[in-house]
């Protein structure tokens, strides 16, 4: 109720900034005290509705059960950069404060998707070390990219982004690709 109250207040005002706890309290019929019962500050809020709105984005174009392979990476690498340029056109000047949070939600929930992938399709020989540097690396070499050509004017297509950052990626997870596929 929270998340549609915001989302609500968020259609009205444009902006992120000027929309304070206690409208969106307001807005969900409940007092402040359960707001915070729930979420630490704004900010704790904005980081969790970041990673929800995400979240709801991927489930459209990645079923729960997608597995590891070079068209769902695809489709993920593309997802994120459609997300990115779209977030961009619903931020307003104010709302820039906010702008690093969002996208540290965003990078991790790419983080989490990326390790959960690697975790099912590597071998049991697999240190958990290697796969969580792997989609370290991996996540911020996609996020990075996409968060860049988003904040630029776009003088390369949305698709010659998308495969390139795919040619680069797939050096890195080239090897469990073969894993999970052989």
């Amino acid at each position: 109720m929270f998340i549609q109250a915001f989302n609500d207040l968020l259609d009205e005002k444009r902006n992120i900034y000027s929309i304070s706890v206690h409208d969106i309290a307001n807005r969900a019929a409940v007092n402040r005290a359960t707001f915070y019962a729930h979420f630490e500050d704004k900010f704790a809020f904005l980081a969790y509705w970041m990673t929800e709105k995400f979240q709801l984005i991927l489930k459209k174009r990645l079923p729960d059960d997608a597995a590891f392979s070079p068209d769902n990476l695809y489709a993920l690498v593309q997802t994120v950069f459609q997300f990115l340029v779209r977030f961009r056109q619903y931020l307003s000047l104010g709302d820039k404060q906010f702008e690093p949070m969002l996208e540290n939600a965003m990078q991790k929930e790419l983080y989490r998707l990326l390790l959960h992938w690697l975790k099912s399709g590597s071998k049991q020989s697999d240190p958990q070390e290697k796969l969580e540097a792997t989609a370290l690396v991996v996540s911020w070499g996609i996020f990075g990219s996409a968060m860049q050509w988003s904040r630029e004017v776009h003088s390369r297509t949305l698709e010659s982004m998308v495969e390139e950052v795919i040619e680069v990626v797939t050096v890195n997870l080239g090897a469990f690709w073969e894993q999970a596929t052989g």
